[in-house]
């Protein structure tokens, strides 16, 4: 592999990208990123336009969503088994509604130029917390690349 200061974000890529429709369930998605072995996936239009991008973490964000259990330190006994049992219901609602992953996706997509340098790329990872970025040429998406590729880069291998 060459020296990793010369290297493009082209050379490491991964140049299939597996894309989603955006009208397409939570369940039929989570299938699909299990089957294909991967975590996340761009999310396209009707039009085939990428739209966002759609993760496990979005997944699990949307079934567990986090709440600020800060309040409830000054809730009585009986606000907090009524808050209980309005989280429960809510939750068993919520599986009777057909949730799409345009409903759990982020609208922000990351993408690098195809000519950027990996140690650009690298610390747009870093700064971001993104575990993938996109690798464009003009406007269209022509690879991914992820925290397992920048790993290769560092042991040495080539895709």
């Amino acid at each position: 592999m060459d020296d990793a200061r010369t290297l493009k974000a082209r050379d490491i890529m991964t140049p299939h990208i597996k894309s989603v429709p955006e009208h397409w369930t939570l369940h039929r998605f989570a299938a699909f990123l299990s089957e294909n072995g991967i975590s996340g996936s761009p999310v396209v239009n009707d039009a085939g336009e990428v739209v966002g991008i759609a993760t496990l973490s979005d997944i699990a964000d949307f079934h567990w969503n986090s709440v600020d259990h800060s309040v409830e330190a000054e809730m009585t006994e009986e606000e907090l088994q009524e808050t209980r049992r309005l989280r429960q219901f809510i939750f068993e609602e919520m599986q009777r509604v057909p949730v799409e992953v345009s409903d759990i996706m982020s609208p922000i997509l990351f993408s690098v130029d195809g000519e950027d340098s990996v140690e650009s790329v690298a610390r747009l990872m870093m700064e971001e917390h993104l575990h993938r970025v996109f690798v464009r040429e003009g406007d269209r998406l022509t690879g991914i690349i992820t925290t397992f590729d920048m790993l290769r880069v560092i042991v040495g291998e080539s895709a």
